[in-house]
């Protein structure tokens, strides 16, 4: 069976985005971008909420994108994706499908299929919703060493508490930390 693994940067203070959702603040380098495309040969699906989906299909199709970083660039645009949206008529990045309704029935089968696993990235607010269906196995929050202040934190509209049990730490040389979690069972 897949798993459904969140993986998401955030700030020491909890945001996932700064103000007008800026993320200038994500601290990548060289071996970060190691780490990226070892957790993309690990997946053979990305899925997303509108807006992150917006801003990813806004940026990895782009001649800047595949210039600076065409191992990832190749991967984000040739792996199959699913956007979760009521109001998304039409999807243009290639390999993308949206899904308006049935969000657990579609996770569940998603998660039945042959495969490697499946990745969300950014997408707080589906996070959330997947969050509260327990539908997410694991959890993957690489804490970037800056306090933000204010912005929107990874985790919104949470009405029952999460408890997690800690797998392993990933200290990265640029100060990040990547914090492995799955749900702990009572």
């Amino acid at each position: 069976m897949r798993k459904i693994i969140l993986f998401n940067m955030i700030s020491v203070d909890g945001y996932f985005e700064g103000i007008n959702q800026s993320i200038e603040w994500h601290n990548v380098d060289d071996e970060f971008n190691v780490f990226a495309i070892e957790q993309l040969n690990d997946a053979d699906l990305l899925i997303f909420g509108r807006k992150t989906y917006d801003l990813m299909a806004g940026y990895w199709p782009t001649i800047s994108a595949t210039t600076d970083d065409p191992t990832v660039a190749f991967k984000m645009n040739t792996i199959p994706k699913i956007v979760f949206s009521r109001t998304m008529e039409k999807a243009e990045w290639n390999n993308t499908k949206i899904v308006r309704e049935n969000i657990t029935e579609e996770i569940t089968n998603l998660k039945n299929q042959a495969g490697k696993d499946i990745f969300i990235f950014g997408s707080a607010d589906l996070a959330s919703s997947l969050r509260e269906l327990d539908l997410i196995d694991e959890y993957r929050i690489m804490i970037n060493p800056v306090v933000l202040g204010s912005g929107k934190p990874l985790f919104v509209n949470i009405n029952n508490k999460l408890n997690l049990k800690l797998l392993k730490t990933r200290i990265f040389n640029s100060g990040n930390v990547l914090l492995y979690y799955v749900t702990k069972k009572d």
